[in-house]
């Protein structure tokens, strides 16, 4: 159990970091690459700073993260979630995060992989 009712994001570098505003403007936490100071990191890096900070990862890159997601898995590596998001403008990603975010508890979300 990881002790969260609530989703907490961390945004990979390929998601516009409005996303970010929009959503922490309905209250919920989230943590952009560039806040993190985590820009250039390749994409095992980014959910092991995902995983260490406790928080779902979300992206639009669909091929890497899979892998990742399925070694993981393999590995019995726990991770706090995975959203792969189509490519939107803004406004429809946020509205479709939001159906996950406010139906979705974080222990939920645990080890678990959404299309979005």
């Amino acid at each position: 159990m990881s002790g969260r009712l609530f989703i907490e994001l961390y945004l990979d570098e390929d998601v516009d970091v409005l996303v970010a505003e929009l959503l922490r403007a309905r209250g919920f936490v989230t943590l952009t690459t560039k806040e993190a100071g985590r820009l250039g990191s390749t994409d095992d890096e980014q959910l092991s700073h995902a995983i260490s900070e406790r928080k779902t990862l979300l992206t639009h890159n669909r091929a890497d993260f899979e892998r990742l997601a399925t070694a993981s898995y393999e590995a019995a590596r726990k991770h706090y979630g995975i959203i792969i998001a189509s490519r939107h403008n803004t406004h429809e990603l946020v509205r479709r995060l939001l159906l996950v975010l406010n139906r979705t508890t974080s222990e939920e979300m645990e080890n678990q992989v959404r299309y979005i």
